[in-house]
């Protein structure tokens, strides 16, 4: 008994997007130098990968014009925001603005910019990059990390296209 077997149709990349915002995530701000200047871009992307040894990584469009400046220096900083630091997402995912205006900001051991208060955060070496469609896979080696008393904070979460936070999503789903 043989059965039919119907060609998938082409993924709508609208539909696609909107499928995926249901998934929902951290927002982070990869943070790197350019000289003694900080850049950096607002990443969702962002995921442990190993323990041993301690890897972490975040997805970038191909596109970027700051990845490539951050890359040049072989390392970056990964940091996640908190609830109250959709301003500072949304300040690093504009173009052609200073990114650190008003941005309270103090350098990790290796000099990358650590943002004030955030949830917690990581600093790496650049330990591979992958190409994947019309993105980057980069995967870093975490060389320092937000002390344990850092992380007291209620993190800063996209789902379904805005900003959430946790006791949203609890009302949500009672």
């Amino acid at each position: 008994m043989s059965q039919s077997v119907t060609p998938p149709t082409p993924i709508d990349a609208r539909l696609f997007r909107d499928t995926l915002g249901h998934y929902a995530s951290g927002i982070t701000i990869v943070s790197g130098l350019e000289g003694d200047e900080p850049i950096g871009f607002t990443c969702q992307s962002f995921y442990s990968v190993s323990i041993d040894p301690p890897l972490v990584s975040f997805s970038v469009m191909k596109t970027s014009t700051t990845y490539p400046r951050i890359a040049a220096d072989g390392k970056f900083a990964v940091n996640v925001l908190a609830h109250d630091q959709d301003r500072i997402s949304n300040q690093f995912a504009r173009k052609g603005t200073d990114k650190w205006a008003g941005i309270d900001w103090q350098p990790a051991a290796s000099g990358n910019p650590i943002i004030a208060d955030t949830l917690m955060w990581v600093d790496c070496e650049i330990w591979a990059e992958h190409e994947a469609g019309d993105h980057l896979i980069v995967i870093g080696k975490v060389v320092e990390m937000s002390p344990a008393e850092w992380h007291q904070r209620e993190p800063l979460l996209f789902f379904k296209g805005g900003y959430r936070h946790l006791r949203e999503l609890d009302q949500l789903a009672g």
